[in-house]
This record gives structure tokens, C-alpha cells and sequence, in this order.
């Protein structure tokens, strides 16, 4: 897979980004394909337009696009993904709103990168537990929002932590590992289908009909990172049009209790997402 990259940010050079995407294509090479068995190389490619065309992509010199992009297009969303119409996918990272939150655009960039190799077309649910109750949901195919509070340095750059396949397995494995980095937090790593501090997961719940995301209670950075995407009606899944109703997805803040059995599947989801407000 080719991701090409299209630098239209005013304030970060060519210079600047090209040992950026020379680390995370080693990320991907030597960290997460391993892992994964998926892989893709970031490229840096020239701009023929001075605004990003989603629709056109008439950049692409590959099979998917990344934008460097100041404003933020998707208001809330330090970086998006998902497809067009003619179902190519591309992707956006928000290098102001990153600074202002305090994060720095090239872990946001190795996030979109490996949400973007592992489900381009934003389509993929995994079947497992509801975070508080007793019954069977569809989790967002995320490589990082659930440790997306947490980075390591490849080659002097900022990269993101990710997920290994076992964290999508319904119950715990003796000595599995679920994500990369595998820290401890209150002398517990991260569980199948858990949250770390900072991070948060997104699912569609198929009794309320919708998508949710949720966090930890009392996880100040991921009840912030949340609010904002709240007031500015953001988030990956959320961000490609709102349901047919209207009506709003739920900010759900809560304190995970005892999960329930969840059977290992993979579901696509529809086309209805709604906006987080």
C-alpha cells in the first residue's frame, strides 16, 4: 500500500516532514507490520491545488491520501480518515489543533498512518464487550484511540503506540500482549477490549442504534480530549455525516464494571454515522 503524502501546512516544510515519514514508515515496517502482517510506505508528493480536494484527490500517486492541513476541516478532530465517493480513502491531520491540545502533529500523523493501513475504509467492527454491562457490541477497528495518550520516539520522532491483534480477542490470554508498548498503569497492563489512561474506544451499540464513545471515569485527559470533540462535533467514525434522524451519538463518561461474553466476529458497519455532540 502507498500513502501519499500531501503537505499543504504553511507553517511545517518539506525539510521538516520528510524525516518524520522516513521514522513512520520504520514504524510500520519494523514495529507494526510484524504484528499486523499489513504494511504500507508514506511518500511525499508534490500540490497542484492550494486547498485539499477530497473528492478529486487529484494528487494521489498511490492507493491512498494523507493531508498536512493547518485549518482544521472536521472541526474537533486533531486527524480524520475515511473515503470519497468513488470510495478511495484519505485522511487529515490538523497541525494547529494539535499544538493547541498539546500534541504534537507527528503522533497524530502515526496514528491516521496506522488507522489507515489496518481499515482504509472506515468499515470494520470487531464483536465484544459492552464496557459496563453484560451484552455484545461492535468496537470501532481502531489501532490507537484506546492508548492514544501514550508515544515512544522512533528515530527522534513522536510516534504513537498501537494496538496487537490480541487486544480484539474477547478474553485474556496468559502472557498476551495488546498493545506495543505494554505499559503498566496501577500495576495492570491493558486488558482485550480495555482502556489506558488518556485513551478512549468507540463502538456502535447495537440496542441504542448508534455509536457511543466512552472513557474511564475520573480520566481527566481522556474526559478533555472527548469534551472537545464534543463542543466541535468530531470524531473519526462520527465524522462522515450525521444519521438520517439528526439525532446525536453519546458521550458516555463512565467507570467500566464487570464485562460480560463476547463472541470473536468482525461486522461491517452501515453508512448512518452520527455526529458526537
Amino acid at each position: 500500500m502507498i500513502i501519499t503524502v500531501i503537505n499543504q501546512s504553511r507553517k511545517i516544510a518539506d525539510k521538516e516532514l520528510h524525516p518524520v515519514i522516513r521514522a513512520i514508515n520504520r514504524q510500520i515496517r519494523e514495529d507494526f507490520e510484524p504484528y499486523w502482517s499489513l504494511g504500507a510506505t508514506l511518500r511525499l508528493e508534490g500540490k497542484s491545488t492550494t486547498v485539499p480536494d477530497k473528492l478529486a484527490l487529484p494528487d494521489m500517486r498511490g492507493d491512498a491520501v494523507l493531508y498536512l492541513w493547518d485549518q482544521v476541516d472536521v472541526e474537533g478532530a486533531l486527524g480524520y480518515h475515511d473515503m470519497n465517493a468513488r470510495g478511495i480513502p484519505f485522511g487529515f491531520v490538523f497541525t494547529e489543533l494539535a499544538k493547541q491540545l498539546g500534541e504534537n502533529w507527528t503522533v497524530t500523523l502515526s496514528h491516521e498512518a496506522l488507522e489507515l493501513i489496518a481499515d482504509p475504509l472506515v468499515n470494520l467492527l470487531v464483536a465484544g464487550p459492552h464496557p459496563t454491562e453484560h451484552r455484545t457490541v461492535f468496537h470501532w477497528y481502531e489501532m490507537s484511540d484506546a492508548v492514544q495518550a501514550e508515544t515512544y520516539v522512533c528515530d527522534g520522532v513522536e510516534v504513537s503506540n498501537f494496538l496487537l491483534p490480541l487486544y480484539f480477542t474477547p478474553d485474556a490470554e496468559v502472557g498476551s500482549r495488546n498493545d506495543f508498548l505494554g505499559q503498566a498503569h496501577g500495576g495492570k497492563v491493558l486488558t482485550s477490549f480495555g482502556i489506558n489512561p488518556g485513551g478512549y474506544i468507540g463502538f456502535f451499540d447495537p440496542k441504542l442504534g448508534k455509536h457511543v464513545t466512552f472513557a474511564n471515569a475520573g480520566d481527566a485527559k481522556a474526559k478533555k480530549r472527548l469534551e472537545v470533540k464534543k463542543q466541535q462535533a468530531a470524531g473519526r467514525r462520527s465524522i462522515r455525516t450525521e444519521g438520517p434522524s439528526g439525532r446525536p451519538a453519546t458521550l458516555a463518561i463512565e467507570t467500566p464494571a464487570v464485562r460480560g461474553a463476547a463472541v470473536p466476529a468482525q461486522a461491517r458497519s452501515g453508512s448512518d454515522y452520527e455526529q458526537i455532540d
